[in-house]
C-alpha cells in the first residue's frame, strides 16, 4: 500500500513503491492491448517478518526526528506479528484474479489497506478540488487542448 499512500519514516520505501505504481500502470495500458493484464498487489499489514527480524533499522544520527520516529518505529515493533492480513488468506485472493477476464490493475487487499488507501485518495481528490481554480489558471488562453489516447 506503500505506492498509494505515503507513511511518515519510510520515506524512501514509499518512493519506491510509488515509482512501481507507476511503472506497472504505464505498463499496462502499454500491454492491454495484446492481452496481457497487469496487477498491482496492494498488501496491507500481514503477518509477515517484514516488520520483524527481516527489518534493518538504521541509528538516526538526527535526534531532531525522534519525537517523530521514535513512536511510529515502537508502534511498527509492537504490531510485528499481530497484524491482520492472514497470508495464506492473501495467496487465495491473488490466485482468485488469475483466470479473471478483466483482472483489476489494482488489487487492494486488507481492512487496513482498504481505510489508509481510501483516506489517501480522499486527501488527494481534496486537494485537486480545492485547487482546482488556481491549477486552471496555468493554461494559454489561447489553446486547445490536444486529445490523446
Amino acid at each position: 500500500m506503500g505506492g498509494l499512500m505515503a507513511v511518515p519514516g519510510m520515506s524512501a520505501y514509499c518512493a519506491g513503491k510509488f515509482a512501481v505504481e507507476g511503472l506497472l500502470e504505464s505498463i499496462g495500458k502499454e500491454v492491454r492491448p495484446l492481452g496481457i493484464h497487469v496487477t498491482a498487489i496492494e498488501p496491507g499489514s500481514f503477518r509477515t517478518e517484514w516488520a520483524g527480524r527481516s527489518m534493518t533499522r538504521a541509528e538516526r544520527s538526527i535526534p531532531d526526528y525522534d519525537d517523530i520516529f521514535d513512536p511510529i518505529r515502537e508502534a511498527r515493533i509492537n504490531a510485528s506479528g499481530n497484524q491482520l492480513g492472514d497470508p495464506v488468506k492473501a495467496a487465495r485472493a491473488v490466485l482468485a484474479i488469475l483466470d479473471e477476464i478483466d483482472p483489476p490493475a489494482h488489487l487492494v487487499l486488507g481492512s487496513d489497506a482498504l481505510r489508509l488507501i481510501g483516506a489517501a485518495r480522499v486527501a488527494v481528490d481534496n486537494d485537486i478540488h480545492t485547487w482546482e481554480r488556481l491549477s486552471r489558471t496555468t493554461d494559454f488562453p489561447d489553446s486547445a487542448q490536444i486529445a490523446t489516447a
